[in-house]
């Protein structure tokens, strides 16, 4: 080392050290640093005790450098990691002070249902059209005036109630010719039967031939033909005259009327002149999906009837109730269908021709069934499952199958037990095995920035107890 420190008093002075100064490749020698198997020499002290700089000195740049100032570094790293819990929440509360203090996020919030044990009906849900047993086209037969209209829109009639009348004068003219050409014709007849028994007085006196009494005998014949023909032309006179007044058929439901009073009636109109429709009882056609065909026929067997329900268009109030009648032949090609009939007695006429209900048929009863809230049912890729609520308040996925769901209600054949909770709300960010924070549970407490939990002691506190100790 060019220089030397020595100590006079309270001062260090250096000066030129003894040893001549090598040029060239000695000089360079000198520098050169020690090799790896040389054992650095003892730093030398002064009388003082301080440390006099030394040749053997690590050097910046050196590779003993190096390792000090990694190893410093690395116990740097190591300390601040081991002391990670100590200020990170100090240097949190120092640089976001309202971001330090909120409380930790808490796990997703649920609502549950408890899985039960009901009496419950399957029902298969389906669209029908009323159809009337008898729907009447009222027409006149004759043809004639139109004299009164006998019935009131919309009325309730029997059957045989006057509806209409038609003028009957030129139907009781042609009555009373067929009447007069039949006595007539009686009377013709009597005059040849009396004929005929002179005619057999005669013969026997050989007053008359035979040929005589076969003629009288003929004309008698003749006559009572003739007479027969005037009879069925006065019952048929008779007929044409009752068409004159037209009555109801059946017992059902006046329409509108078609014709008004003053207008002339052709016989057989297409229009006619009014409809009457029979309400009660009245049916409901409705298409059943053919899968569904089986349950039908089984629950068909074993009750012998199946009752039909019938809903409004809101499918919540109930219309009527009725009783199968009748299963079509054959399904329908095109749509995979069945048609059904249902009886309906509509004592309340609740229920119109053409008119569109929801129908619900009772296909089984299930006892003791295991039923949950249908929105308690996720869909999986490969099967349907729920999440199941633990005491723990924890939650795990549950594989089920599913019977059918009907009216917000899902009957479960196979997978949870009654009793069991099931999570119906709040299932989007639930993780099998995760914890879960149901309604009514309170928020875990937090304390200020730096404290820890409620009885334990700050960290400063206890480091100053163990100093004192």
């Amino acid at each position: 080392h060019p220089y030397t420190y020595r100590q006079s008093g309270a001062c260090m002075t250096a000066e030129p050290s003894s040893k001549t100064v090598r040029s060239g490749a000695a000089n360079a020698t000198e520098h050169e640093t020690p090799k790896e198997h040389e054992l650095p020499t003892a730093v030398p002290k002064s009388s003082t005790g301080v440390l006099l700089p030394s040749e053997h000195a690590p050097r910046k740049g050196s590779w003993r450098y190096r390792v000090v100032s990694s190893l410093l570094l690395l116990a740097m790293l190591v300390g601040l990691a081991y002391s990670y819990p100590v200020w990170k929440p100090k240097l949190d509360a120092f640089v976001r002070p309202n971001t330090a203090s909120k409380p930790k996020p808490r796990p997703p919030l649920v609502a549950l249902a408890v899985a039960s044990a009901e009496s419950i009906a399957q029902y298969i849900n389906c669209v029908g059209t009323v159809a009337a047993f008898n729907n009447v086209v009222v027409k006149s037969r004759v043809e004639g005036e139109l004299m009164e209209v006998a019935f009131v829109e919309g009325q309730l009639v029997e059957e045989g109630q006057l509806l209409a009348r038609i003028d009957p004068r030129p139907f009781e003219a042609m009555r009373d010719q067929a009447k007069g050409q039949l006595e007539r014709d009686q009377a013709s007849l009597s005059l040849s039967k009396l004929t005929y028994d002179r005619m057999k007085v005669l013969s026997v006196r050989d007053a008359a031939s035979q040929q005589e009494v076969d003629e009288s005998s003929a004309m008698v014949r003749q006559m009572e033909a003739t007479v027969n023909v005037d009879k069925a032309s006065l019952a048929n006179a008779e007929l044409q005259l009752s068409y004159t007044k037209i009555t109801a058929p059946i017992r059902g439901r006046v329409g509108l009327r078609m014709l008004d009073r003053g207008n002339m009636v052709k016989a057989n109109d297409i229009a006619g002149i009014a409809v009457i429709t029979q309400l009660q009882p009245i049916s409901v056609v409705f298409a059943i999906p053919q899968d569904e065909i089986p349950a039908v026929k089984r629950r068909l067997n074993e009750a012998g009837s199946i009752e039909v329900l019938a809903y409004d268009r809101s499918f919540k109030e109930l219309v009527a109730t009725g009783k199968l009648t009748a299963i079509d032949n054959q399904v329908d090609a095109s749509t995979g269908t069945l048609k059904l009939k249902a009886k309906f007695e509509n004592e309340k006429e609740t229920l119109f021709p053409n008119q569109f209900v929801n129908i619900r048929l009772l296909v089984k009863q299930w006892e003791d069934a295991i039923v949950v809230p249908s929105t308690a049912i996720q869909r999986g890729p490969e099967f349907p499952f729920v999440y199941v609520a633990s005491e723990e308040e924890t939650v795990d996925i549950r594989k089920v199958e599913i019977a059918f769901s009907d009216a917000g209600k899902s009957v479960i054949q196979t997978g949870i037990a009654a009793g069991e909770r099931v999570v119906v709300e709040g299932t989007d960010k639930l993780q099998p095995g995760g914890k879960v924070t149901l309604p009514g549970s309170k928020p875990p407490t937090q304390g200020k920035p730096g404290e820890g939990k409620p009885g334990e002691s700050k960290p400063s506190e206890s480091k100053r107890d163990e100093k004192k100790t």
